[in-house]
């Protein structure tokens, strides 16, 4: 199988991130087609087959818009950086019902910064709620599914941004009671620029979305959600 990304991949972000204005991105657009889109969208269709194996409630959707590719645009209503693109290009596998929030695969590529994981990225606090009470309600499961070789070697849950003290209502000493107090629960493996460059690139990720699946499997559980 053929690399998708490639050295002119990472070229083109690096020099987005440096030349940020939308004169640059417009004279660069058919870069940013050939060397970050076109091929993201063929790795998203060439996933779908393991997608499907996985569960088949969740997409990988190629469309330009409406699909699992991020805009490279950023919103910048809510944010003092005015700048109008990321440096970076990312993809979403969702559920199907995509208004309902529910864990997702994500594939992240970005210089110096890729990765792939899964799992609820700040949900609200009424769904982090529940999914806290369905990790004291069953310890066994969550240990089986975040704790348990072969997802512990490989994925780590992001620490970012926790809770300084447990959240009001669930028990201190509880075994993952450190669990309880992320605001989001996502599972990451990063991924270097050669490893994102790597022939083997396609057949790398259908392994980590077969090692991420008892993860998203719970998530779903937690949250009613069928997989």
């Amino acid at each position: 199988m053929a690399a998708y990304f490639g050295d002119s991949t990472f070229r083109f972000l690096r020099s987005l991130a440096l030349n940020n204005e939308r004169a640059w991105f417009n004279a660069h657009r058919s870069d940013y087609e050939a060397h970050v889109r076109a091929p993201f969208q063929r790795l998203l269709v060439d996933l779908q087959p393991a997608l499907a194996t996985v569960s088949p409630y969740y997409r990988s959707d190629p469309r330009n818009v409406g699909g699992s590719l991020y805009r490279i645009q950023r919103d910048t209503r809510r944010y003092a950086d005015k700048s109008p693109y990321k440096s970076w290009q990312g993809a979403e596998l969702f559920y199907e019902r995509r208004h309902t929030e529910a864990p997702s695969f994500f594939i992240h590529l970005q210089d110096g910064a890729s990765f792939v994981g899964a799992g609820l990225w700040y949900p609200t606090p009424a769904t982090m709620r529940r999914v806290r009470q369905f990790i004291v309600d069953n310890p066994s499961g969550w240990r089986a599914a975040a704790h348990a070789e072969p997802f512990c070697s490989q994925f780590t849950l992001d620490n970012r941004d926790m809770l300084v003290r447990g959240p009001r209502g669930f028990p201190p000493e509880f075994e993952f009671a450190d669990d309880l107090r992320r605001k989001n629960l996502l599972a990451i493996r990063p991924v270097d620029n050669a490893g994102m460059t790597a022939d083997h690139l396609l057949a790398r990720i259908e392994q980590d979305l077969a090692v991420l699946t008892p993860f998203v499997d719970y998530l779903c559980a937690a949250l009613d959600l069928e997989f």
